[in-house]
């Protein structure tokens, strides 16, 4: 299951005892320089094309139904991508320095075995991210099948699976299959699937983009929504929570994007790449889709707003053979003409959604889970499991509710992943002023062995405070104390600092065996 070749060439440059360790594989192994090829343009588009995807497109619309306008959302978007940009790059120099993924640099913080509990939070998130991504890439498949066979979405009569119709069920299978193809042609060709993934999406992106203001005549009502906010006073209890929301769209990523940038060339390609690649893209599709909301809303009047942010929901009303509501005649009177936007608009609807979970939600739980047991666990094991639960953890209720999408999923995800990147951001950076011992990140008995209790010590009492504001999110319970509610908006914040601040106090108070490297 491993790849023999990167295991012999990782071994050459390590000490010959790591071979047997039970904390090695293939999979896990610093990647040799050698093969440390990606560049600028590998690191930009790998974010062009994640950030160019359903749950982007979405945000936006999340925010201006909280009461925003147009130019507030995509500040909050903004400033909020901004701002996790900054651990992104910090976690990110390690793997470039050293060639080590995720859960390998959690071992010089945790510890070697206390490393799994971040290594398996992340996993977990990620697991729940893939099924959200795998179900609207099947939603997009659903609505091309049933473009053509109507009868489809009657499969099975209205039968229901965990609360799923059957044929959207059956489509959710069908693309979720399409990352199985993937996993098991390993990683590059996940850089090679990333590279021209990300200007075909671009590419037909525009394409809708132009099509739907030109039929519209414009680009439509929304961009002339005023705010609901008359000032700060009441914008600001509405803008922190959303800007930390945005922070845990990809909070994910700053811990785990070592896995990336460990096939680097050097700390400026991975730098600029991801600097050039993530807020810039961000902003400007969350802005496409504003104006492709707002076009939509002048050509398909009398729709809510909520229905016109799922782009599903659009190709379904454009490629449809009956008259949408408001209108009289279909949007697109040929059956070719549908048939044709169906296909061009379904595949860029796939490709965006299967780039974006391929790297964002398949690599690191693949490495995090085979993290667990290196000798029987390997990458693409781990990847399998990421899929089996992606589908355990019903993605369609996760997005059934946008309070508890945005409230309870991203801001909890902030909350949890937050002390994790405090905590290996100042130890990497602060106790060990970024040198590792590489060799004893792989023995049972080296420097990094057993639990750091700092490490884990910090976690809890940084998780402690956001978990009430969490459990009111996703609706456990009602009512919570002032002091929490007021707390949680600030999650990962208060997270990174509590957890970063705990763990340096705690290591230098009581030093342990997780000794830093010295000149």
């Amino acid at each position: 299951m491993h790849d023999p070749n990167l295991t012999e060439e990782a071994l050459a440059g390590l000490p010959p005892d790591i071979a047997e360790s039970p904390l090695f594989n293939g999979d896990l192994a610093p990647v040799p320089e050698q093969r440390r090829n990606w560049s600028t343009y590998n690191f930009a588009a790998l974010w062009i094309s994640m950030a160019h995807c359903i749950p982007t497109y979405t945000l936006a619309g999340g925010l201006i139904a909280k009461g925003m306008n147009w130019w507030q959302a995509l500040l909050t978007i903004g400033l909020g991508n901004l701002i996790v940009l900054v651990p992104i790059l910090l976690n990110a120099h390690p793997g470039t320095k050293y060639g080590i993924p995720f859960p390998v640099l959690a071992r010089a913080s945790f510890g070697t075995v206390g490393a799994n509990a971040p290594a398996v939070v992340r996993g977990l998130v990620a697991c729940g991210w893939f099924g959200i991504n795998a179900f609207i890439g099947g939603e997009a498949i659903h609505t091309f099948i049933t473009t053509f066979a109507p009868g489809f979405a009657g499969l099975g009569g209205g039968a229901k699976i965990a609360g799923l119709q059957l044929s959207h069920f059956v489509t959710f299978l069908l693309f979720w299959a399409l990352h199985i193809l993937i996993l098991y042609r390993g990683m590059n060709a996940v850089r090679v699937f990333e590279n021209w993934a990300a200007p075909i999406v671009l590419v037909l992106a525009g394409f809708l983009l132009f099509w739907v203001v030109s039929r519209a005549g414009g680009a439509g009502p929304l961009l002339d929504k005023p705010s609901q906010f008359k000032n700060l006073a009441e914008f600001w209890p509405v803008f922190v929570p959303s800007v930390t929301a945005m922070v845990g769209f990809w909070a994910t990523l700053s811990l785990n994007i070592p896995d990336f940038t460990r096939y680097g060339r050097g700390q400026r390609e991975q730098m600029l790449g991801q600097a050039l690649g993530l807020p810039t893209t961000m902003i400007a599709f969350s802005a496409m889709a504003l104006v492709i909301t707002s076009a939509s809303a002048g050509l398909l009047k009398g729709v809510p707003l909520s229905d016109l942010w799922n782009p599903e929901f659009v190709l379904a009303q454009m490629t449809s053979s009956s008259p949408p509501p408001g209108a009289s005649v279909p949007l697109i009177a040929s059956a070719v003409t549908r048939g044709i936007v169906a296909v061009v608009a379904v595949f860029g609807i796939v490709i965006a959604t299967l780039s974006v979970n391929v790297a964002a939600n398949l690599v690191s739980p693949a490495n995090d889970f085979a993290n667990l047991a290196p000798k029987y666990i390997s990458f693409k094991t781990g990847g399998v499991i990421t899929c089996v639960l992606g589908i355990l953890c019903m993605p369609w209720k996760l997005l059934a509710d946008a309070s508890t999408y945005i409230d309870g999923w991203l801001t909890g995800v902030s909350a949890l992943l937050g002390p994790i990147a405090g905590i290996m951001i100042a130890d990497y950076f602060i106790l060990r002023k970024t040198k590792l011992d590489v060799p004893d990140l792989y023995r049972q008995t080296g420097r990094y062995r057993g639990v750091n209790p700092a490490a884990m010590l910090a976690l809890v009492l940084a998780l402690a405070p956001n978990l009430p504001g969490f459990l009111k999110g996703i609706h456990l319970v009602e009512h919570i104390p002032s002091a929490f509610e007021g707390l949680y908006v600030y999650a990962w914040f208060t997270g990174f600092l509590i957890a970063g601040a705990v763990h340096i106090g705690l290591s230098r108070i009581f030093p342990t065996k997780h000794e830093a490297v010295r000149e």
